[in-house]
């Protein structure tokens, strides 16, 4: 199981808006060449994490983007969520899904471990926070 590069992306992404979070807007280009991710492709990111309202943008000369909240609020799972959905391994995890996905569903034997793996996997994305990553990038562990 691998997440997409738009999540890897829009991580780091987030990550450079929480390093400048005190200061102005950041311009997506300044973002693309800092990481090295094509302009394009974080165009089609940042509409998801706008809709979220994880950012904000700043029109005109010295617009960009800027986290919405302080980023010891932002966490991992929130910024890959938005970009993704939500995190199901299996297709009868899928929020408001009913028994048309699987007509095993309630007699399903490995349902229990997809769930547990989710369950998990959210967990650690839910326990990291834009301000931990930064520090730990940082080395100011």
């Amino acid at each position: 199981m691998r997440l997409s590069a738009k999540v890897e992306y829009g991580v780091r992404a987030m990550a450079i808006l929480a390093i400048y979070y005190q200061g102005d807007p950041v311009p997506l280009r300044q973002i693309a060449e800092q990481e090295q991710i094509s302009l394009k492709f974080l165009e089609q990111i940042f509409p998801d994490l706008k809709r979220v309202e994880l950012v904000t943008s700043v029109r005109g000369s010295r617009g960009g983007y800027r986290l919405m909240r302080p980023p010891e609020e932002i966490r991992v799972g929130d910024i890959v969520r938005a970009v993704e959905g939500p995190i199901t391994p299996v297709n009868c995890l899928a929020e408001g899904d009913d028994d048309s996905c699987c007509h095993r569903r309630g007699a399903c034997l490995t349902r229990q471990v997809w769930a547990r793996l989710r369950d998990k996997i959210n967990d650690v994305l839910d326990d990291v926070t834009l301000d931990e990553l930064v520090e730990v990038s940082a080395g100011k562990e």
